[in-house]
């Protein structure tokens, strides 16, 4: 059972798959899209069967009270459109699809990638497979804290 993470932006969506067993998460790429939602809808569809995917999580942003704001609202409009993509009537399987608590997640991929020195003309190629990661990494912890 493989789960993907992903991390919803405006111009960018980091996503992170779990090895076989759900043990860890490995960051896989990050796609551009820049307004046009078709792109990263038909390729996470392509990594959902490469990788035989049964779950996907997306970070969920609130604002620091829990509340949701307008990016949260933007990413729920994002759940949606890729519920209906990946399990629309076409679907031979069901995919779940999972709202996963992210803050911070951007704030300790930066972090890491401050102390291992990475450099800034690479910073957002990658921020955001990185918080990808770290997102996905939680929900599989949580899994198995939940056992």
């Amino acid at each position: 059972m493989r789960i993907m993470g992903i991390d919803y932006g405006d111009s960018r969506i980091g996503i992170a798959i779990s090895d076989p067993f759900g043990w860890t998460a490995q960051g896989i790429e990050t796609i551009k899209w820049n307004g046009n939602l078709q792109i990263p809808l038909k390729r996470i569809k392509e990594l959902v069967d490469e990788y035989h995917v049964s779950r996907i999580v997306v970070g969920f942003p609130r604002n620091m009270n829990g509340t949701v704001g307008p990016r949260g609202q933007k990413t729920l409009e994002f759940i949606d459109a890729l519920d209906g993509y990946i399990n629309g009537s076409l679907s031979t399987r069901k995919t779940d699809i999972v709202k996963w608590d992210e803050r911070l997640t951007t704030v300790a991929a930066q972090r890491i990638m401050q102390e291992t020195g990475v450099k800034t003309s690479r910073k957002k190629a990658v921020v955001d497979k990185i918080a990808a990661v770290y997102m996905l990494q939680g929900y599989l912890d949580s899994l198995k804290h939940s056992k």
